[in-house]
């Protein structure tokens, strides 16, 4: 039987903005147009997941508002479970998003309910996967991954955005996924990972880098025309946690993870990931 997903992470308002440049500091750009979608780190991940086959339960928070509403409601949409997503009484999270033209992005996220997201409590089943993220606070992780390894599930951090005090969570993974930003702000780097967990690299035009206890293997990037590079190692991640529990190895997960990721840059928005079928039929035309 495949294990679940459950993920622990941010559930965000996306206000989106799409200019020719991005703005340097001191600099007004003009924005050719504006667009309100649903966002966060960690509901983002749990739509790959759901999509990709998986049965994903979310543990977060949202506000008492019409952002927290929406985003609840296109959650259910996505078949992911909301049974644990509380309802506080800060304002739901917000991601302002500038996206130039080239697909490049810089965001501003500001936590508001995420802070109160707590993951602690869940009763783990043979094969789960606990995943989280980094836009919720770490002691709540660190909480979280510590009952999941006594239940025996496997633990996946995706160290998003780089933060203070994530090195402390290392101990506690199985698999750690990052970018060069984020894995040189846990003090490492892909020739040199001595994280102990395995390690998932996201290179961009790289490639996938797999570290793991059979050494190193690279996947190639994928050619695809970009559009909008928000929300692709969200879909990478999304899709990696769902192999990993149906009981893909980490290396066949991360060839699904890779495809997902280039798949999803082609079209503008945080929740472009494909579906199962839809990772089927791109892996087959390559």
């Amino acid at each position: 039987m495949a294990g679940r997903v459950i993920v622990l992470g941010s559930v965000n308002a996306d206000l989106v903005v799409t200019t020719d440049v991005l703005p340097v500091a001191g600099q007004t750009v003009v924005g050719s147009s504006f667009t309100r979608a649903q966002g966060g780190k960690g509901a983002n991940q749990a739509v790959a997941a759901a999509r990709a086959g998986a049965e994903v339960v979310l543990c977060g928070a949202v506000g008492s508002d019409a952002f927290g509403d929406a985003a609840v409601a296109e959650l259910v949409d996505d078949g992911v479970d909301v049974s644990r997503v509380a309802r506080v009484d800060d304002p739901t999270g917000v991601a302002v998003i500038v996206v130039e033209s080239s697909g490049e992005n810089s965001i501003v996220v500001v936590a508001g309910a995420n802070s109160g997201a707590r993951g602690a409590g869940v009763v783990w089943r043979p094969g789960d996967v606990a995943s989280a993220v980094l836009e919720v606070p770490v002691s709540a992780v660190e909480e979280f991954f510590a009952e999941a390894r006594a239940g025996g599930a496997t633990t996946f951090l995706n160290a998003a955005p780089a933060t203070a005090g994530a090195e402390r969570l290392l101990g506690l993974c199985d698999v750690v996924c990052v970018n060069e930003v984020e894995l040189a702000a846990l003090g490492g780097s892909v020739d040199g990972w001595v994280g102990g967990a395995a390690l998932v690299a996201t290179l961009g035009a790289g490639g996938v880098r797999v570290v793991d206890d059979q050494g190193e293997m690279l996947l190639a990037a994928h050619e695809v025309s970009v559009v909008d590079t928000v929300g692709a190692g969200d879909a990478t991640c999304g899709v990696l946690v769902a192999g990993l529990a149906a009981g893909l190895s980490l290396r066949d997960a991360a060839v699904r993870a890779n495809a997902a990721g280039a798949m999803t840059v082609r079209a503008a928005g945080a929740r472009t990931s494909p579906t199962f079928g839809e990772l089927d039929d791109f892996l087959r035309s390559r």
